[in-house]
This record gives structure tokens, C-alpha cells and sequence, in this order.
């Protein structure tokens, strides 16, 4: 059975996934703001930094959940229904055995580090144990879920994924309610309850897919050649992650180190925007990389090739409309959402967004990539890249540089790797520099220096203050939407918007 690309379930999976989506960055925005009011600054930078300890040895799932989703979205690309369970089964293993390795990782190395290197005022120390082994349990519990997730993704059922996650969205708004109502330690209080919450999601992901997807049902499966195949493709996969892992959370504990929980509470706050602001080209990649991989099983070139540059233009179009306003006026933002803004955070917001698009636009290369499954050269030099982060990051700390040059630092080295992930990928799937670059980045740079207009234009011409401000987020974010319609989108992607806007409101006609 081949696999024919399908442009209306991809834009009817990206539509359930916005859907969801708003929701679910509605309830985030207000939980953050609540939360961070009810634990205090303090409190919330020592949730955030040592559950980074945790996080830090997810590097070695990481790699193994790109390879569940690779080795299921290519079967089913292939049309080999028979192999589906075997590799299902075969990652659950896998992920049991990987859940083991970072428990007795966290007890042994990662408990030392939180315990002596790590700054926590002596009055907050069992509150944050307390939140150290919670987040031991919510990272094994969350490992477990991944093949159940994959599963999901690779069949392009978004709207059950997009449900779940309005459910989890949902549970956390509770968890706020509960945090509100009890007087215990609300630091100890809010561990538990996120623990508890993650542990009802992954039994519902379980349940779900059990019932839908018949690889999903357990049965002993011992395929030495198989296991061998996906923990070949996760371990250079988990170089790639650990370098990614390490460069993230290794700037916290360095933020921490030299600056306190104060620096922690504002890279928290500022990586709230960005994974807000991500979420709108992650829908959209959800929903369309299932079909680079499935198109590059069934050998179709040209339409890999096709998917790839649309994901491109669509995924940078969807991130500048939000980031580049939320860039514009950060500061009156985040005093309009929190009330009480950690130091530091505007200008972490404004990085970050900077690194998320540069990070998400390139990221359908990376999705070509391990469709191929010949990943070593890749994984190898772009993880080699990023793992020098933490040791540039802290030279320049050393040398006095300020907070904000850890993303500095870590801005330059992502534009270098990303300029090496495109040269890797198109050797390897035989794509044209130059069909990219006039196909894909050319329409990206143009909308980008289009919509600099309007608020440049903007600040030259009005003086500082509320209204202004939100005058200017306001005409920032509705020119940017006329310039990536206009410039960033081609013309079939303008029909495919415009055949959708129709076909909906011609439901409502009499």
C-alpha cells in the first residue's frame, strides 16, 4: 500500500490541534500567574531548578521516543500492519528499562548534585526533596506514556490527542483550585498534586489507545533484531537530546549558581512564553510531519521535498505572527499577566522567542532526517554543537557577563547548528540548496522584514505608555497576519486557508 500525502486531513488535524491548543494556553496563562502568586518567586524557582535535575537524564528517553515514533509513522507508511505491535510492544521495553537507569540515576548522581551544589535557602530544604522525588515519579510516569503518544501522532488521530490534552489542561486547573483551598506546604502541596495529575493522564492515554489501535495491545514480545534496530536509532538520537537537555537545563543550574532561585523564577516565566508561543508551529508539525516521514517510506521525492518547504514557510509564519509582537512589548505584557515580574524576565523572553524560531523553522529538516533513519553524522555533529553551551555559558559568566548572555550564548550556537542541520539533510534526501533556500527561507526573510515595519513605524511615532503599548502589540500583530498571508504563504496555501474560512461559514447559510 503506498502513502499518498494528504493536504485536507493535515489542515483538519492542525485546525483540532489549534482548538486545543487555545484552550489549553488559556488555562496555562492563568495557572502560571496563580501559581507563581501562591508558591512566591522563591518557591517557584526551586520547583523549576530541581525538577531540571530530574529532567536532565531525560536525554536518554528522548532519543528512544523519536525512534518509537520514527520506526511506527514508517510502518504504517510501508502499510506493514503485521510489524506495528512488535515494534510497540518492543518500545515499551525499552522505555521500562530506560525509567529504571534514570531512577537510579536521580538517587545517586542527581540527588548529590541537588544536595551540594545546588542553592536552596536551609528553611526549604525538605519541601524540596519532597519535590525532588515527586519528580522522579511524574518523569517515570511520563516516560511510560510516550509509546501511547506516538501511537497516537503516527495514526494522525489529533482530535483524541487533542481531547486528552483539553482533559490535562483541564486537571491542572483543578490542581490550581486544590493549591488554593489547602494549608499545608503549597510547595509539597503542588508536587503531589502534579505528580497525581500526570499519573491520570497517562492511564487515560493507555486506555485509549488499547481500545483503538490493536499494536497497542500487550503481548510478550522478545525480538533481538528489532530491539537492536530502535535502541541503535535512539542512541544517536540520545547524543542529539543529551545535548539539548544538557544546554537547557545546564543554563538553569548555572542561573542558579550564579544568580539564585530569583534567575530561575524568570527563566521559568520566560519558558512558559516560549512553550506557549511554540505550541502554535508544534500543532502544525504534529500534524503534518506524520506525512514527510510516511511520504519518504513510500519513496515519493518530490512530494518529501513539497511538504518539507511548506512546513517551513507555514511553521515560521505561525511563530512570527505571535512572537514578534509578544517581542514588541514583553515588559508590559508579562507586568499585565503576572503583576509581579521576576527580574530578568523580559529580556529571556525576548531570547528565547528569538531561539524558538529559528529552532522550530528548522525543525521539518530534522523530521526528514529521521525519516531516513541514517542519523549518526547528523546526531553527532549538531549534538557535539550544542553540548557547548553550558561550557561557553559559563566561561562567559565567569568573565561577568550577565544573565542574559547564557541565551546569548546559546542563540549563536543554535544559528551555526542550524545552518549544518541543512547542509546534513539535503545530502541526504538529495534536496536542492537552492530550491530551499527560493522556495522556503526567501518568503521567511521577506515576511520577517515586512512586519518590522508597523511597530518600528510604531515606536518612532507615539510615546511610551498602557495604551500605547497595547495599541502597538495590537497593530504589530495584525500586520505581521496580513504580511505572512500575503508574502510567507504560496498560492495554493492561501486557497487551502481561504477554502476552509468558506467551507465553514457555508454551514451557517441559510
Amino acid at each position: 500500500m503506498s502513502y499518498i500525502p494528504n493536504s485536507a486531513r493535515m489542515l483538519k488535524n492542525t485546525v483540532v490541534l489549534y482548538v486545543r491548543m487555545a484552550l489549553m494556553m488559556c488555562i496555562s496563562l492563568y495557572t502560571s500567574r496563580v501559581v507563581l502568586q501562591t508558591l512566591g518567586v522563591e518557591d517557584y524557582g526551586i520547583y523549576n531548578v530541581v525538577g531540571g535535575v530530574v529532567i536532565m537524564f531525560s536525554f536518554l528517553n528522548d532519543g528512544m521516543t523519536v525512534s518509537t515514533l520514527r520506526f511506527l509513522t514508517y510502518e504504517l507508511g510501508k502499510g506493514n500492519e503485521q510489524k506495528l505491535n512488535n515494534i510497540f510492544v518492543t518500545s515499551l521495553h525499552i522505555h521500562l528499562i530506560i525509567s529504571a537507569v534514570i531512577v537510579l540515576l536521580s538517587e545517586t548522581i542527581g540527588l548529590w548534585f541537588m544536595t551540594t551544589e545546588l542553592v536552596i535557602p536551609p528553611e526549604r530544604t525538605t519541601a524540596a526533596m519532597w519535590c525532588y522525588q515527586l519528580s522522579i515519579f511524574t518523569a517515570v510516569v511520563s516516560i511510560m506514556s510516550y509509546p501511547y503518544n506516538a501511537a497516537i501522532v503516527a495514526h494522525e488521530k489529533m482530535s483524541a490527542f487533542a481531547y486528552i490534552s483539553i482533559l490535562d489542561a483541564m486537571l491542572k486547573l483543578l490542581l490550581v483550585y486544590l493549591l488554593l483551598i489547602f494549608s499545608m506546604d503549597r510547595l509539597i502541596l503542588y508536587a503531589i498534586l502534579f505528580a497525581a495529575e500526570k499519573l491520570l493522564i497517562r492511564m487515560v492515554y493507555n486506555v485509549y489507545c488499547t481500545r483503538n489501535f490493536n499494536e497497542c495491545r500487550y503481548r510478550w514480545v522478545h525480538n533481538k533484531q528489532l530491539f537492536h534496530q530502535m535502541f541503535s536509532f535512539a542512541g544517536w538520537s540520545m547524543w542529539g537530546n543529551l545535548s539539548y537537555v544538557f544546554s537547557t537545563q545546564g543554563m538553569d543550574m548555572l542561573l542558579n549558581v550564579f544568580f539564585g532561585p530569583i534567575a530561575n523564577a524568570a527563566r521559568a516565566i520566560a519558558m512558559q512564553v516560549m512553550g506557549a508561543a511554540s505550541q502554535f508551529a508544534t500543532n502544525f508539525q504534529m500534524a503534518i510531519n506524520p506525512q514527510i516521514t510516511k511520504a519518504y517510506a513510500s519513496g515519493l521525492t518530490e512530494e518529501t521535498h513539497l511538504l518539507i518547504f511548506r512546513s517551513t514557510r507555514i511553521t515560521f509564519c505561525l511563530l512570527l505572527i505571535i512572537c514578534l509582537p509578544i517581542m514588541v512589548e514583553s515588559p508590559l505584557l508579562l507586568k499585565l499577566w503576572l503583576g509581579e515580574t521576576p527580574e530578568y524576565a523580559a529580556g529571556f523572553v525576548i531570547l528565547l522567542l528569538i531561539i524558538t524560531l529559528l529552532e522550530q523553522t528548522t525543525n521539518p529538516l530534522a523530521t526528514a532526517v529521521m525519516a531516513t533513519g541514517t542519523i549518526k553524522k547528523y546526531e553527532l555533529i549538531n549534538g557535539s554543537l550544542m553540548i557547548m553551551v553550558v561550557p561557553t555559558a559559563y566561561l562567559v559568566l565567569r568573565l561577568g557577563g550577565a544573565p542574559w548572555t547564557v541565551f546569548a550564548v546559546y542563540l549563536v550556537i543554535t544559528t551555526i547548528a542550524s545552518l549544518v542541520r541543512f547542509l546534513i539533510t539535503a545530502s541526504l534526501i538529495h534536496l536542492s540548496i537552492w530550491s530551499y533556500l527560493s522556495k522556503a527561507m526567501w518568503r521567511c526573510l521577506l515576511a520577517l522584514t515586512l512586519s518590522c515595519v508597523a511597530p518600528l513605524v510604531m515606536f518612532l511615532l507615539t510615546d511610551s505608555g498602557i495604551i500605547t503599548g497595547i495599541l502597538i502589540f495590537a497593530v504589530t500583530f495584525i500586520a505581521t497576519c496580513v504580511v505572512c498571508y500575503l508574502v510567507g504563504l504560496d498560492v495554493e496555501e492561501r486557497d487551502m486557508i481561504r477554502s476552509r474560512i468558506f467551507k465553514r461559514n457555508s454551514r451557517y447559510e441559510i
